[in-house]
Order: structure tokens, then C-alpha cells, then sequence
């Protein structure tokens, strides 16, 4: 995903793209730790307008691999940052003051319920979503390119 000088759109929610501001006016040492979970910046290109697209996630970590849960809440529908990198999963990632190129799957059904449980592990309130919705919240596995 070339980026360069293409402008990027931060998520609409307001106290997420309060939290992108500092993370990325800090280079992560502010952001990267919200509410005590570790955060990440994901960055996709969008489905359909085609612009880069930032949002906030926590996440955990399976070896050299970032884990991300796209649980929306628990919303009948999948969040517009899935949707995106269903579509083109050539992402960027802002972990801390790292920021890099990576690709992003899809947890096979084979590897979801481990890293599932990790996720949880991390952010309990995922199972609630997951109970409000029969939607399965998918989980997704980003590697570095």
C-alpha cells in the first residue's frame, strides 16, 4: 500500500481519532497503552471511497504476528476497517514508534479459537460482544510484509 504523501482519514468516532492524534504526535509513546491495553494503528484503504483509512485496535501477539478482533462492539455488522482489508488486505501498522507494511488474513477455523482466547485473555469484553451478536466476530491475523 504506498502511502507517501496521500492524505490519510482518521477514524470519525471522536475519542478514537483524539487517541490517533496523540499516538501519532508522539510516535506512540502516548496511545500506544490505552486504558492499559496495547493499541495499534491499522491503516487500510477503503472498499469503496479507495482513501486510506486509520483506526485504533488492541491487540495481542502470536509470535511475530499482530492479532486484531474485529468485534464492532458486537454489531450485526462487520466494522468498515474489516471490510477494507477483506478487500485489500495490504495494510499499514503503527505499533508503537514501529510503523511498517503488512498483510492481513482472516484467522483460519482452525486457528480462531487459540487465538481467540488470547484476544480475550487481553480485552474480556470481547466474549459480550461476541454474545450480543450472531455475527461471528472475526479474528485477524496481520503479519509483517
Amino acid at each position: 500500500m504506498a502511502q507517501g504523501a496521500e492524505e490519510v482519514v482518521d477514524s470519525p468516532t471522536g475519542w478514537v481519532a483524539d487517541h490517533i492524534r496523540q499516538y501519532v504526535e508522539t510516535d506512540g509513546q502516548e496511545g500506544h497503552r490505552w486504558n492499559g491495553f496495547p493499541t495499534l494503528l491499522l491503516t487500510t484503504r477503503g472498499w469503496k471511497s479507495g482513501k486510506l483509512r486509520r483506526t485504533a485496535l488492541i491487540y495481542g501477539q502470536d509470535d511475530d504476528r499482530y492479532i486484531v478482533v474485529a468485534s464492532y462492539g458486537g454489531s450485526p455488522e462487520h466494522p468498515y476497517w474489516y471490510r477494507n482489508l477483506t478487500a485489500d488486505p495490504n495494510v499499514r501498522l503503527q505499533v508503537g514508534a514501529d510503523k511498517f507494511a503488512a498483510r492481513a488474513r482472516t484467522a483460519t477455523p482452525e486457528e480462531k479459537p487459540r487465538l481467540w482466547s488470547l484476544m480475550t485473555s487481553i480485552y474480556q469484553p470481547y466474549d459480550e460482544y461476541q454474545a450480543k451478536t450472531s455475527r461471528e466476530i472475526p479474528v485477524v491475523v496481520l503479519e509483517r510484509a
